[in-house]
């Protein structure tokens, strides 16, 4: 596949994922295996800084950067040092286990800028390739007759109405836009 980003964004890893705190995880060993399956020369950097620590400071907070290269692009994500509700933890607070978890979340966000996962940030259920289209469902045309006789009674210019909601005609339009029009025939 010449696009890689592609090929990894149409993997669906929900059975991979796990929920906590109301949020929906990817374990980062699950994300490297998945792109380490297609992409064996896939490598990542822990990014230290000029002391050769593996996080960074501004001397309140702290983070971490993290690079994954594939295919040759590189990404890179920076991400604080959180505690289990995601707030930021004090410099003077964080352990060495709070680094590497931030450290794994990080490689994780980074792989997911590659493609894999990247759903699961958009806050969404499947990846692309497999999202279904939403089913439309138009009205029958006992409720077009009824709808034709209820603009009719109003004056309603049934022309007018159908170019308003992109509709051929009222049997075009969807049930969604049916009860939107009576509504407002109702309240108007």
């Amino acid at each position: 596949m010449d696009n890689y980003f592609i090929e990894l964004n149409s993997i669906n890893v929900n059975h991979m994922t796990e929920k906590k705190g109301g949020l929906t995880y990817l374990a980062w060993a699950n994300a490297w295996g998945e792109v380490k399956k297609l992409h064996p020369d896939a490598t990542y950097t822990i990014y230290e800084n000029a002391e050769g620590w593996n996080y960074h400071t501004d001397g309140r907070f702290c983070w971490v950067k993290t690079g994954v290269t594939v295919n040759g692009i590189e990404h890179i994500e920076y991400l604080p040092v959180m505690d289990y509700h995601n707030k930021s933890i004090p410099l003077e607070s964080v352990t060495s286990t709070d680094v590497n978890k931030a450290i794994q979340r990080s490689l994780t966000k980074a792989v997911a800028r590659h493609g894999l996962g990247l759903y699961i940030y958009a806050g969404e259920d499947l990846p692309e390739g497999e999202k279904e289209e939403p089913k439309v469902e138009k009205i029958s045309k006992k409720e077009a007759t009824i709808l034709k006789a209820t603009l009719e009674k109003k004056n309603v210019n049934i022309e007018k109405l159908c170019e308003q909601y992109k509709a051929k005609n009222l049997e075009d339009l969807t049930s969604v836009q049916y009860s939107d029009i009576l509504t407002r025939i109702n309240n108007g």
